[in-house]
């Protein structure tokens, strides 16, 4: 009974509440508005993120909608907008390339399953360890992948078949350059610059939306002949239980896309939290609301999905206070799919492509990237590799480069901070100061301060055995801030090479678990036996003195 009872206080914690919705009464006109503002935005930002993926606007809407509304209610931030984002953009393309338009529906599914457990087993506050130069390279690098996946809408030219989206940016460039389509490149232009200019005139207006429909206009009264959305489905057709027998190949884009959705949904939901006077988000819930989220956007004719930085953003600006205004934001994108679908298929690519670029750009923090840059050489290493590699090779790969780089600078500082200090004996400690002045001439104590592992190892054993001139050594342990077996194993080979030199070593003071790894190494069992392990200071070196006195008689 008891155990059933802290099963089901774990799930609960995970389930809504009344509390989610608490101030509602104060806050519903503030939550509609906000609602409806981010609804508006986020129309062109759905749209041309199932367009650029590969599955169509459609699949883009639908994601808005659905998974917009599971992880508005089931997700751990009141103020999270979750739909289809750039970053799972730039995964996901090379993915529809290869297996086709279908695939975003066991991806979808599966990586929400990835999610929902990573919930289950409290994951949610791994994104504390992730080094920040880290998560400025990896934001970086995604958002020259976007900018570089939109220039062959953006020129109006066909898509090289290339992998690497700046490659195929870089051809797209060549290829406009030897036959330019200049009212493709005005729409652009057009785009952009409505986009850029009526931000700066409020946060509130809906600048991406204002400049697809202007340049839809501009497009449809000049009879341009320019690539336009076209007919938009209710989402693509639900694959078959016989298509999925080779799930066992998208292991490895769905531990991806996984990822993704987790780290770029706690990224928004800390950002929200810093926006707000609204209670912090719990990122375990936020993790089991945006793996609930995939797994019924996969089942409903979606994408996956993550919390939006942008869309979270403007519904935190436009004064949201309760998860009513994500839910908003959802049903109005539903009323435009059902009421204006046929209009939304007349929108120019270029449009799109202008709103999508203007995006990258902004999701480049210059004054991050600057700090980042002064701060360290370390640090501008890790964010600088970082950058290049999610631009080079793929996410999980810069991911995984910039992790073991970051640790190996962490490592190189924490083993350069370690050290051994030298202690003279104090009178105090001593029968009379004739004593002290033979121990002082025989006997070194040391504290160890900071770590001993294994990045320390070979300078710790360099400054111990170039010990000379004494008889005993004191190795006070107690301030060891950690110790690994090749420590352990180290202080050991320390003791050995200066008893070859008729030095003994004392040890004083180790932690519980310190003696137990020093035991288990075989560093304690030798000293032991022979009475060479203290408790009290005072008597190690009443242990030194008689040491000392019996070897100078």
């Amino acid at each position: 009974m008891i155990s059933r009872g802290l099963r089901w206080v774990a799930v609960k914690r995970f389930l809504p509440s009344a509390a989610d919705y608490s101030g509602l009464s104060r806050s519903w006109p503030r939550d509609l508005m906000a609602g409806l503002t981010v609804g508006v935005v986020a129309l062109p930002l759905a749209l041309a993120f199932g367009v650029a993926t590969g599955v169509g606007a459609g699949p883009g809407i639908v994601t808005a909608i659905i998974a917009g509304t599971v992880a508005a209610v089931f997700g751990g931030s009141r103020l999270q907008v979750s739909g289809p984002t750039g970053a799972m953009t730039v995964v996901l393309v090379p993915l529809v390339a290869q297996h086709g338009p279908a695939v975003v529906y066991p991806v979808a599914l599966l990586a929400g399953i990835v999610v929902l457990l990573s919930a289950l087993l409290r994951l949610g506050r791994l994104l504390d360890h992730i080094p920040w130069p880290l998560i400025e390279g990896f934001t970086v690098g995604i958002a020259v992948v976007i900018a570089a996946q939109e220039i062959p809408s953006a020129l109006g030219v066909v898509k090289p078949e290339i992998d690497n989206a700046a490659a195929a940016a870089a051809i797209s460039i060549l290829r406009f350059v030897e036959h330019p389509h200049w009212p493709v490149l005005g729409l652009l232009i057009l785009s952009v610059g409505a986009t850029v200019l009526l931000t700066r005139v409020h946060r509130a207006v809906p600048a991406g939306l204002i400049a697809v429909v202007g340049v839809t206009v501009v497009a449809g009264v000049g009879g341009m002949d320019v690539a336009r959305i076209g007919t938009i489905p209710a989402g693509l057709p639900v694959p078959s239980l016989p298509s999925l027998a080779g799930a066992g190949s998208l292991i490895g884009p769905v531990l991806v896309v996984a990822f993704l959705a987790g780290l770029e949904s706690l990224m928004s939901a800390r950002v929200a939290d810093g926006m707000s006077d609204a209670p912090r988000h719990d990122p375990d819930r936020e993790l089991f609301g945006q793996g609930l989220a995939n797994i019924a956007a996969g089942f409903c004719g979606g994408m996956p999905a993550t919390g939006a930085i942008a869309r979270t953003a403007v519904n935190a600006r436009a004064g949201a206070h309760t998860r009513v205004a994500a839910l908003t934001h959802a049903i109005v994108l539903a009323i435009i799919m059902f009421a204006a679908a046929p209009l939304v298929g007349k929108i120019p690519l270029v449009a799109l492509a202008g709103v999508l670029l203007v995006t990258a750009y902004r999701m480049v923090e210059k004054r991050s990237i600057r700090s980042v840059l002064t701060s360290t050489r370390g640090d501008a290493a890790v964010f600088a590799v970082t950058a290049v590699c999610t631009v080079a090779f793929d996410l999980i790969t810069a991911v995984a480069i910039g992790l073991v780089l970051a640790g190996a600078l962490a490592l190189r500082r924490l083993a350069s901070t370690s050290q051994a200090v030298v202690q003279v004996l104090r009178p105090d400690d001593l029968s009379s100061a004739a004593e002290h002045e033979l121990l002082a001439s025989h006997v070194l104590v040391y504290r160890l301060d900071g770590p001993l592992f294994f990045p320390v190892v070979g300078r710790f054993l360099a400054e111990m055995t170039a010990i000379a001139d004494v008889r005993v050594v004191i190795l006070r342990l107690g301030s060891l801030a950690m110790l690994d077996a090749s420590g352990a194993k180290a202080l050991g080979d320390v003791v050995q090479q200066l008893a070859e030199r008729d030095i003994i070593v004392l040890f004083k003071g180790a932690t519980a678990e310190n003696e137990r790894l020093l035991a288990a190494v075989g560093t304690l069992q030798p000293l032991v036996a022979k009475g060479h392990v203290f408790d009290d200071l005072g008597a190690a070196i009443a242990h030194a003195a008689r040491h000392v006195r019996r070897v100078s008689a």
